[in-house]
């Protein structure tokens, strides 16, 4: 009598639909995992780039809400920085000193001082008592100089810099942070008086000695795209300052 049962195994067709079955499960668990890793990427990116803009933003308004800390109340320590720095890098005493711990107040660039060594004088061996803060527009960062030494990159560094790969672009300049309507400026620092009036001290010098607050912005771009979106995060922090030492003459 003839068998008419078929014999174990498969036949060409089943094995072939097999493997198309098997390839289309293995291809959508790594395009899964591949597009898991570029979340991942992203996110860890962002996350990054917001730590390094927080961290900025804190520490300069610590340091700018020091302006004219003078603990022993001496007449004149204030001294002018960092535009005339001596040879050894302190800063040389000249300038408008009525304008106390706020010796320059641009809308892209500030210099703060502080007596914080209180030893009744400003620089010289104590650290960190000049500081200035510039932004340098065309390539996108924040610069840090103290005691009128030599501009270090601080937010944003240029990648050539020392200090490695930045993780964001300031870009201010591109989108449309400015100084007001009355100075149309790419701004990172705003200024006011006691009755919130804003000042422009950038071109009227004499309105330094009135100001009492003062607003940080910083827009900020990461360096590289988002893998998932192919563009650019952008994000704006800021804060305001209170200069409470700057009211006291």
């Amino acid at each position: 009598m003839e068998n008419s049962k078929r014999a174990g195994g498969f036949t060409l067709v089943e094995l072939i639909l097999a493997l198309f079955v098997g390839w289309l499960l293995m291809s959508a668990v790594y395009f899964t995992m591949i597009s898991g890793q570029k979340s991942s990427a992203g996110i860890e990116r962002k996350v990054a780039a917001q730590q390094d803009v927080r961290a900025a933003l804190e520490i300069m308004a610590m340091e700018i809400s020091m302006a004219s800390y003078n603990p022993n109340y001496q007449m004149r320590p204030w001294v002018q920085g960092p535009r005339v720095p001596s040879a050894s890098g302190d800063c040389v005493v000249e300038g408008n000193l009525a304008n106390r711990g706020i010796q320059e107040a641009t809308a892209t660039s500030i210099t703060v001082e502080m007596d914080i060594g209180e030893n009744g004088t400003i620089g010289g061996a104590d650290d960190n008592e000049v500081i200035r803060y510039g932004y340098d527009a065309g390539d996108q960062y924040i610069n840090r100089s103290t005691n009128c030494g030599a501009a270090q990159p601080f937010l944003g560094a240029v990648a050539s810099s020392a200090v490695g790969t930045r993780t964001v672009r300031v870009i201010n300049s591109s989108v449309g942070v400015k100084n007001g309507p009355a100075e149309d400026v790419p701004a990172i620092f705003r200024y006011y008086d006691s009755n919130g009036n804003e000042l422009f001290p950038g071109r009227t010098p004499a309105d330094i000695p009135n100001i009492r607050r003062i607003d940080i912005a910083l827009a900020v771009e990461t360096e590289e795209k988002d893998p998932s979106t192919k563009a650019y995060r952008q994000m704006i922090y800021s804060t305001s300052v209170l200069v409470r030492n700057h009211a006291i003459d």
